[in-house]
């Protein structure tokens, strides 16, 4: 895992891939995690050849060359706090401002850009005033910002160098430089501006119907205190609908990802049916920390062999409370359905009922991996 692997600083790689033998993890009581000779930190995995390696039984959940279990937990915990700060306040933020921010994760080519260009062009003709911006996340090049903008929405492009995802601070700095910000705050002094007015507009009422009341009394004439007008209904959004839409796409990779939270609203996990059906049981930490499960190309199911049923299966045996859209980008196909699932009010209880259940699920997918009670 990128937070103690390497991966994300200049450290060496080359050691870390190699592993050393004097750099075994200590076994822990009821893991079963046990070093073999010349396999550095790994366990002998019950399979059909009894010979295969598993690196991933340990608490951490991974081994680390030069690191044991427990200092490997803590850096995890040190590094993953700190981003945590930055995570909760993008989220008080998008919150506070109406802005649905959705953190679009899976592997190289499942089809996210291509996704993200058909669902601006469908929100611009369904939603035509809805804001929407996006963050792109890549190694290296701006060829995906540069498609965004191509299909008419502001994106801000990422490169991440050695990086293999995108974390909270990042998106901080992403966001202030999107037209989306300047809106958020825009709409904030609206508010604070229409609230004054509305203030305004109950004192002049309150000041009538004393006036009204005094008049009754001093001339002994009875008034009925109706108003003589009534107000325009206002269009209002309804609750927990989003006043804009923020799309993250994250780099591809199924595994780092899925412990960094951005601060988005939910994460959606896009599996192509050219990936094979069994990807979230390879990758269970991401799929259990998704609240969306796209299954995308289903234009292309009948040249590939793919059980989409199986899949799906698999996906909520991970998560159980995993929701799942069939989607061709490519011709359109369960589009809709994608755009209700973005701009659909949010029932503040269920959504944290939702989050809850996706971080039980990754816990009990933790305790898999570590040999533990699931």
């Amino acid at each position: 895992m990128c937070v103690v692997c390497g991966c994300n600083s200049t450290g060496d790689r080359q050691n870390a891939a190699q592993g050393h033998e004097g750099a075994q993890a200590h076994g822990h009581s009821g893991s079963q995690f046990h070093a073999q000779p010349g396999a550095a930190g790994a366990a002998v995995a019950s399979g059909a050849s009894g010979e295969d390696l598993h690196y991933g039984l340990g608490p951490a959940g991974v081994t680390v060359p030069g690191l044991d279990q427990g200092r490997t937990i803590k850096l995890e915990q040190d590094v993953l706090g700190e981003n945590n700060r930055h995570a909760a306040a993008n989220r008080q933020h998008f919150m506070a401002h109406g802005v649905r921010a959705l953190n679009l994760v899976s592997s190289p080519g499942s089809g996210k850009t291509t996704l993200l260009c058909a669902s601006i062009a469908a929100l611009r003709e369904r939603m035509p005033g809805l804001p929407v911006g996006v963050i792109e996340g890549d190694q290296q090049t701006a060829n995906d910002a540069e498609r965004i903008r191509a299909a008419g929405a502001p994106a801000i492009q990422v490169n991440t160098g050695k990086g293999c995802h995108l974390d909270a601070a990042m998106v901080t700095a992403a966001f202030g430089r999107l037209p989306l910000h300047d809106h958020a705050h825009e709409h904030e002094h609206e508010h604070e501006h229409e609230h004054e007015h509305e203030h305004e507009h109950e004192h002049e009422h309150e000041h009538e119907h004393e006036h009204g009341h005094h008049h009754e009394h001093g001339h002994g004439h009875h008034h009925d205190h109706k108003h003589e007008h009534e107000h325009a209904p206002v269009a209002t959004k309804a609750p927990n609908t989003p006043r804009s839409v923020l799309f993250i796409e994250n780099v591809g990779n199924l595994v780092c990802p899925a412990l960094w939270d951005l601060g988005e609203e939910a994460k959606v996990a896009i599996l192509s049916v050219t990936e094979g059906e069994d990807k979230p049981l390879k990758y269970p930490d991401m799929f259990a920390a998704a609240r969306l499960m796209i299954v995308n190309k289903i234009d292309l199911l009948p040249y590939v062999q793919f059980d989409v049923e199986q899949c799906i299966a698999y996906a909520r045996r991970v998560n159980p409370s995993l929701e799942v859209i069939r989607l061709s980008a490519t011709t359109g196909e369960g589009l809709d359905a994608w755009l209700d699932w973005i701009a659909r009010a949010r029932d503040p209880i269920a959504e944290r009922i939702g989050m809850l259940e996706s971080e039980l699920a990754a816990l009990r997918a933790q305790q898999r991996r570590s040999g533990g009670a699931a």
